[in-house]
């Protein structure tokens, strides 16, 4: 293998060099949120505002959509039956979205749910946007789970690494005991 071929080793102890494990890059944010650098401040404060703007944006479309209703009057019921549709949808996918920051989704739930999900996310998609906004003030959002993962796995590759005690084939035979 040529120089040009093989990596440079990871500053990060425990990283690509020793072969640790890896920290989980995280969208717009890459691997940036380990350490804080590679602007890191402006990536979330970017995340921020193009969220709140995004959803800012999604309440004007739904308000043209529910002025549409209006001039086709469809009655007070209908009218109502949408801004609580939307409203419940909204709520529920930022209570989805907030949940998906803090724990890893349940292998065990299986396809179906993944799949009331995608709908109920799309019809709340302000809820979402809102979500992301909200966690995007404190921390990249995910920054806390993707941390605890990494300092884990760092912390069982150390254990791993620290028992053993070097190469087996190299070790000195014992002396057999004497009777």
């Amino acid at each position: 293998m040529s120089d040009e071929q093989r990596s440079s080793g990871s500053p990060e102890p425990g990283g690509a060099a020793s072969g640790g494990p890896e920290p989980e890059p995280i969208r717009f944010f890459g691997t940036t949120w380990l350490h804080h650098d590679g602007g890191y401040g402006l990536r979330r404060a970017g995340v921020a505002v193009g969220s709140l703007a995004l959803a800012a944006a999604g309440a004007a479309v739904l308000r043209f959509a529910f002025q549409g209703l209006e001039i086709a009057d469809v009655g007070p019921f209908v009218g109502i039956l949408v801004v609580a549709g939307f409203a419940i949808c909204s709520a529920l996918a930022f209570r989805r979205t907030w949940d998906g920051f803090v724990r890893r989704p349940d292998p065990a739930a299986g396809s179906a749910d993944d799949k009331s999900g995608q709908s109920l996310m799309f019809i709340g998609f302000i809820g979402s946007l809102l979500a992301y906004f909200c966690r995007s003030l404190v921390e990249a959002p995910g920054e806390k789970l993707h941390r605890t993962e990494y300092t884990t796995a760092r912390e069982r590759h150390e254990r791993r690494r620290g028992n053993r005690t070097g190469n087996p084939a190299a070790r000195k035979p014992r002396p057999k005991k004497r009777r």
